[in-house]
């Protein structure tokens, strides 16, 4: 593991999912809008520093790093750890106005804040904060000094949280954290790790910092 690390955690631009009146599909592309969103952000990180882009393999996440890409010249990784959580399959592409739909959102969106509930194939809070460990072992363990991740709101949330009170996340605090904060699209967030420190080797430098959309 390198000593010390900066990890700039980013959302997305602007999807068609944040726009729809469906439930996000799960392959939901930038609108026009996102795409200028992750141009301004691109121009912006090409100021920093750094290695290597890290990316959700889902397309929103895909383009936003592309046009990161295409500005800076960094290669991009994929990793599912990255992806936003899941929902059921049953949920995908039906109207927000269909009660049946509604009705199975909201027990997912328990499922996300209670212990052992799981609704369908959907993930739950033991799912999605397993997931936020493995994202964290991953870039602790990666060997660049200064990492650009660009992941989802909901799980960049997770992964904050997960940083800031590790052990102590009971799905009570998960639920005051993710309801009580927010991630603009292509919100910029910044982590520093030290191995120097074992015992709270992470801290939350910045959170959500937009500036560059104005």
């Amino acid at each position: 593991d390198q000593k010390e690390k900066l990890v700039y955690l980013v959302r997305h631009g602007e999807s068609e999912a944040n726009v729809t009146p469906e439930f996000s599909p799960p392959d939901s592309p930038l609108t026009d809008i996102g795409k200028e969103q992750a141009r301004w952000l691109a121009k912006r990180i090409a100021n920093i520093s750094f290695d290597v882009i890290v990316a959700s393999s889902l397309v929103r996440a895909r383009e936003t790093a592309e046009i990161i890409a295409g500005v800076t010249s960094r290669n991009i990784e994929y990793s599912d750890f990255f992806v936003e959580r899941t929902p059921p399959t049953s949920l995908c592409r039906k109207s927000r106005k269909d009660d049946q739909a509604v009705e199975l959102w909201k027990n997912w969106q328990r499922s996300l804040f209670e212990e052992g509930r799981k609704i369908d194939d959907g993930e739950n809070f033991h799912d999605l904060i397993s997931r936020a460990d493995q994202a964290i072992r991953l870039l602790e363990t990666r060997t660049e000094q200064s990492i650009v991740v660009v992941t989802h709101g909901f799980s960049l949330k997770t992964i904050i949280a997960r940083v800031l009170l590790g052990g102590f996340l009971t799905p009570g605090a998960y639920k005051h954290f993710q309801f009580r904060t927010s991630i603009m699209n292509t919100g910029l967030s910044l982590l520093k790790y030290s191995a120097a420190t074992p015992e709270k080797p992470w801290r939350v430098n910045v959170m959500n910092d937009h500036a560059h959309l104005g």
